[in-house]
């Protein structure tokens, strides 16, 4: 099993992306770049997530968590999933609960082909925005993957190509491809963990619950305590005032 190693420089946090990989099978060549939602993306009856985009073809699924947050890094995964895989559990993080995903992620980390997970820091989301940050952070997991990829299924609809592979980005992907359900899994627990680490730190802005997340509590502290290295000074930290604010009636 290797493993490589990934800093979180600008938090001043150590931490491992750790990629497993495990014996792939030889796989059909890649016959042509498919940009649009083939049929079999529409979801069945039995409402199953689709396994692949194209048969045959190794494909890495990538999500990403945290970039609504005021607070931590944005954090994006990469997983190639085996071609048998099945977990009747796996959907999209979002409609999963905390114990949900935490239970899937040894799960997903175990039996994928090949994974990693990648953060970006505030100071970076700061100097070259949320968007750009999203996507680096999913270039930057898929640089750590020990099996490389024939193709990239992105969730949403944006995304810069990655050396040659080609890509297909898919609204609401998590929802209706395996593998970038697995990706927003690992996503999404890896970076509630950091946050549980920082509020160690920093208990007062409550981030082991709110993740960093602009929840009326998480604004309250940044009033009163003020923003720390941690959060993302580009965001709108606190509310803006209004026109009536301060004015009697």
């Amino acid at each position: 099993m290797a493993r490589s190693r990934h800093e979180y420089v600008s938090l001043g946090l150590p931490g491992s992306m750790i990629s497993c990989t495990f014996v792939l099978q030889s796989s059909a060549q890649l016959d042509k770049i498919v940009n649009d939602k083939p049929q079999f993306l529409k979801r069945d009856k039995c409402d199953m997530l689709q396994p692949y985009l194209i048969a045959g073809r190794v494909e890495a699924g990538c999500d990403e968590a945290g970039r609504g947050c005021l607070a931590g890094p944005v954090t994006a995964a990469a997983v190639i999933l085996p071609p048998d895989f099945h977990n009747d559990l796996i959907n999209d993080s979002k409609q999963l609960t905390e114990r949900q995903r935490e239970q899937l992620r040894p799960i997903i980390e175990r039996e994928a082909v090949a994974w990693a997970v990648a953060m970006v820091s505030p100071q970076e989301i700061d100097s070259i925005n949320i968007l750009r940050a999203s996507i680096l952070a999913m270039h930057r997991a898929l640089d750590q993957l020990e099996v490389r990829p024939q193709g990239i299924l992105v969730d949403g609809n944006r995304f810069t190509p990655y050396q040659s592979i080609p890509f297909t980005t898919i609204v609401k992907g998590d929802g209706k491809m395996l593998s970038i359900a697995a990706a927003s899994i690992l996503a999404k627990t890896h970076r509630d963990e950091l946050m549980r680490k920082l509020d160690r730190d920093f208990p007062q802005y409550g981030w082991a619950k709110n993740k960093g997340y602009p929840t009326p509590d998480h604004r309250a502290a940044i009033a009163e305590y003020g923003a720390t290295i941690h959060h993302r000074h580009s965001f709108q930290l606190l509310p803006q005032p209004t026109l009536f604010d301060g004015m009697e009636l």
